[in-house]
Formats: structure tokens, sequence, C-alpha cells
């Protein structure tokens, strides 16, 4: 971690604090930061594959429902002491 002074659009950085629901300038920070990292190695990855748009849309099941996933999924329960699940 390093301390930096900065210039930012502090309008920017409201908005994608109410987009995102992050709550510090920090978080957000980092957040934007770490999804610039993931679009740019997705797009390497893209790029070296030589995927078109019609093969990389047709990666994923039209079927696939990830909000159901995770309704069906049960989460953890923290705090519970073994066995009592």
């Amino acid at each position: 971690m390093m301390k930096m002074t900065m210039f930012i659009d502090e309008a920017l950085l409201a908005r994608v604090m109410d987009l995102t629901g992050l709550k510090t300038k920090t978080e957000t920070i980092e957040f934007s930061l770490r999804e610039a990292e993931r679009k740019a190695k997705l797009g390497r990855l893209i790029a070296k594959e030589k995927l078109a748009a019609d093969e990389w849309k047709g990666s994923v099941d039209p079927a696939y429902d990830l909000m159901a996933l995770r309704v069906a999924e049960k989460p953890k329960r923290y705090g519970a002491k073994r066995g009592s699940r």
C-alpha cells in the first residue's frame, strides 16, 4: 500500500460510488483499478485467442441463470458452532 495525492474528478468518483454501492473513496479507487486490470487482461486473452465476437458470445449457454444459482446456494452461517447447522 502507498499513500498518494491525486487529482480525481469528484463527480465521476461520486457516480461510481453510487453505481457500485461502495462506501469509501479508497474502496472505489481500488475497485476501479481492479476492474481496469480485469478488462485489460480479458482484452489480451481475446486478442491472443483471436476470438470473434460471435464465438465469445457463444461461449456461455444462453440458458445459464446466475441469479437462480445464487438463490439456490445456501450461504454458510459464520460464527455457528460445528455440527449446529
